[in-house]
């Protein structure tokens, strides 16, 4: 029965971390286990309660808690955990939620596609002088959306009355 638990203990133990053996847990790999295996619920057993613990069992100085400092570390949560059993049974019903458990990889952050780079080139919200580079379509007008063309017709800029001289 105990080498279930010692098998999710030492997948959990490695979770992360290249260079681990998978004999010691770190803080953040035992809070992400009782997270992923269902015993750190968010009521009876915070992230809080599993910190303390966590540094109660471990070794003063150390980091990394081995998997008999884990057991005690289980047995103080169990009963968190399951109130009105008795410890036997609290503790059994904990192992019960950790046994065969891999480390999941759910909620891990995924890589958005292309999101920033459709409202950068949203030519709908282009304001100023950009807005008139595009007609409304979105399509680029080329040189005439860039500069102002040269008026070669020999009038003044701003000239209302162009082409009526001869007239």
């Amino acid at each position: 029965r105990m080498s279930e638990l010692e098998k999710a203990f030492r997948k959990f133990a490695m979770y992360g971390d290249t260079a681990a053996t998978g004999n010691d847990m770190t803080g953040k790999n035992f809070s992400k286990m009782l997270k992923d295996c269902g015993v750190m619920d968010g009521k009876g057993v915070t992230s809080t309660d599993v910190d303390i613990v966590f540094n109660k069992v471990k070794t003063k100085g150390a980091r990394t808690i081995n998997f008999g400092e884990f057991q005690q570390a289980v047995k103080e949560l169990c009963g968190k955990r399951f109130k009105g059993k008795s410890p036997e049974e609290a503790l059994q019903a904990v192992y019960a939620l950790m046994e065969g458990k891999e480390p999941a990889n759910v909620g891990v952050t995924k890589t958005t596609t292309a999101g920033g780079v459709d409202r950068l080139t949203d030519t709908s919200k282009y304001t100023g002088s950009h807005k008139e580079r595009f007609d409304e379509s979105g399509k680029g007008k080329g040189i005439a959306g860039r500069e102002d063309l040269t008026d070669s017709s020999g009038y003044v800029g701003a000239y209302k009355g162009s082409g009526t001289y001869d007239k």
